[in-house]
């Protein structure tokens, strides 16, 4: 499932990072990037675990706790903490795939990678290129979207960052283990509920919402790893 989450953060909130991301200390992006990812990385990121990086992280969690597009589509068991990274100068990544587990840095807590997501802070027409370029089954994905809008994919996709040859790209990255570990479990999942929640909206007393809320729930009993 490739999905847009639009609207994750509201625009005081991103004016507020972007104000915290001016005084922020940016260290090299490679500090992050597993063996065959650091060849092909090319960026700074905010130094993981500063007290910038802290404060935009618990506000990126704290949104993604009230969105319920996010919830819906990712079933979170698991948020890595958030991740923010700067592309500018010409910086890119190559293409490449997310290392599948995660050490969370001074912890012993481990993280499975089922999805990967973007959260954008600057705008598409404050900078050229940037695009992030997503390939899956159906072919390769171009993506650039609003500041405060987050882009949520599988982590089994290859992706690459293409050149910025203008301004800047700043984004929060970050992975989810999902409580329903396949993709395709996921996305039946996803649009059931949709269907389930377009259903209520427009015919709330019909029986088949309540027999189609049973039918979801039951399958993420079947498929949920709790």
């Amino acid at each position: 499932m490739l999905l847009a989450v639009p609207d994750v953060l509201t625009a005081e909130q991103v004016l507020k990072a972007r104000q915290i991301f001016e005084q922020a200390e940016w260290v090299d992006g490679r500090v992050t990037a597993g063996h065959q990812s650091s060849r092909a990385k090319d960026n700074v990121q905010l130094a993981e675990g500063s007290p910038a990086a802290r404060e935009l992280g618990d506000m990126v969690l704290a949104a993604l706790e009230r969105n319920p597009l996010f919830i819906s589509a990712a079933l979170p068991e698991r948020v890595f903490p958030p991740l923010f990274n700067r592309y500018a100068g010409g910086q890119a990544f190559g293409t490449h795939v997310d290392n599948a587990i995660r050490q969370v840095t001074g912890t012993p807590h481990r993280l499975r990678t089922d999805l990967s997501a973007t959260l954008f802070f600057t705008g598409p027409d404050e900078y050229d290129g940037g695009e992030l370029v997503i390939e899956d089954t159906y072919g390769t994905h171009s993506v650039k979207l609003p500041a405060g809008h987050m882009i949520l994919y599988p982590s089994t996709s290859l992706h690459h960052v293409r050149p910025v040859t203008r301004g800047a790209r700043i984004a929060s990255f970050f992975w989810i283990q999902s409580m329903v570990r396949e993709d395709s479990e996921r996305t039946l999942l996803f649009d059931l509920d949709l269907a389930i929640q377009r259903l209520a909206g427009e015919q709330p007393d019909h029986p088949a919402a309540v027999q189609l809320t049973g039918v979801y729930h039951n399958l993420l009993r079947r498929w949920a790893i709790v």
